[in-house]
């Protein structure tokens, strides 16, 4: 499995950016597709997740605010960020959780600033 990641970018708080990651390859060997991301001087954590079955996840601190959404022509998973603020600055990572306990699959990461 390969993960490719883009969208990410400078917006002012209030605003919204759209993060694309699309995957390729044993797509089938996916159990689930997420954003991740970093602040500097800061752990990697969860923004959202979503399963092939449709389940999602969120971070509290994005929920109502973010969406994780998959396109399955092309298995695209998307995060679509409104009103976005300066603490969601952070380098956003793609990842990929495969069945049978296989070992995650990350995408190379795309920063988002925010400024106030």
């Amino acid at each position: 499995v390969q993960l490719q990641a883009s969208g990410g970018g400078s917006v002012q708080a209030g605003g919204s950016l759209r993060l694309s990651c699309a995957a390729s390859g044993k797509i089938f060997t996916i159990y689930a597709l997420g954003w991740y991301r970093q602040a500097p001087g800061k752990q990697r954590e969860l923004v959202a997740s979503l399963t092939s079955s449709g389940m999602s996840n969120y971070a509290d601190s994005v929920k109502g605010r973010f969406t994780i959404s998959r396109d399955n022509a092309d298995y695209t998973v998307y995060l679509q960020m409104n009103s976005l603020n300066p603490e969601d600055t952070a380098v956003y990572f793609c990842r990929a959780d495969l069945y049978y306990s296989a070992p995650v699959i990350w995408g190379q990461g795309t920063l988002v600033t925010v400024s106030s």
